[in-house]
């Protein structure tokens, strides 16, 4: 995967993230950010991707929010993921990492998109998925 990368809203990208099932190139993007097992990583500068465990994936509470800042924590600029719950988001926020909605789970065609300016902000946060609650 290589993707040319330079400008997005008005500033330059230099990680995206993605979470993803597994560790392999042919990987599919997970449809939980919190609980994902890995999140890919794109590095634009250097123009290589690499994987990330997701220590947050088996939290018993709160692994939206471990998570996003596992992210912040790993410098990422842009997190593309089909949804996010409220509580990471405001993390992503804070941080400045924009989120941008997938269009549908391959990998490749994600970043393809994001790097023509085709993936759109992600608007709609949920309210999370709380156990007991």
């Amino acid at each position: 995967m290589v993707y040319d990368i330079k400008y997005n809203q008005g500033g330059y990208v230099m990680k995206i993230a993605i979470p993803v099932e597994e560790k392999s190139s042919s990987t599919k993007i997970c449809i939980s950010f919190g609980r994902t097992p890995y999140f890919l990583v794109f590095d634009d500068a250097k123009k290589e991707y690499n994987f990330l465990e997701n220590t947050a994936a088996e939290s018993r509470g709160g692994a939206g929010v471990k998570a996003a800042q596992f992210i912040v924590d790993n410098k990422v600029d842009v997190l593309l993921t089909p949804r996010c719950g409220e509580n990471a988001a405001e993390i992503f926020n804070t941080a400045k990492v924009k989120l941008y909605k997938t269009i549908n789970d391959s990998v490749e065609d994600n970043l393809k998109a994001f790097s023509e300016g085709k993936l759109e902000l992600l608007q709609e946060v949920h309210p999370g998925f709380h156990h007991g609650n």
